[in-house]
């Protein structure tokens, strides 16, 4: 399910035996908002000529590289090459991805931590809240 407070009221009303999973997509979508925000932030604090670099590359951006036309994977290194901190996001959603990999508990909870501690100089505030919230879900999660 979706990690909306409601969703889970309404699960442990309903059906208090029910186990609570949250699931790859739902997580994955909370991360790929945290890393367009980043853009948008980038967006607005850089000058008119370098904002071109950022202007219309959403969709690239939000993709995995793997799912990407040979066009879309140019213009992604392109955008990436030209701004560390959108750079650095991309990689950390790539990276993060790697967790649902994992068969045991302990390991992935190895994993989630060191991607986190990798958050501590990135100055990514999107990415600390997303980190964050992952760490009230992790029950859901890790099931």
């Amino acid at each position: 399910m979706d990690m909306w407070r409601a969703f889970e009221t309404s699960t442990m009303k309903q059906a208090p035996q029910a186990a609570i999973l949250y699931d790859k997509f739902h997580v994955m979508r909370h991360l790929g908002k945290a890393l367009d925000t980043v853009r948008k932030q980038e967006d607005k604090r850089l000058a008119e000529k370098d904002r071109a670099f950022i202007k219309g590359q959403k969709y690239p951006l939000l993709s995995r590289k793997t799912n990407l036309t040979l066009e879309g994977r140019r213009a992604l290194n392109k955008l990436l090459g030209a701004n560390k901190r959108l750079h650095t996001a991309y990689l950390l959603k790539e990276a993060f991805g790697q967790l649902w990999e994992y068969q045991a508990e302990g390991w992935a909870r190895r994993f989630f931590e060191n991607w986190n501690a990798s958050l501590k100089w990135q100055r990514l505030k999107p990415y600390e809240e997303f980190a964050k919230m992952i760490e009230r879900h992790w029950d859901g999660i890790a099931a």
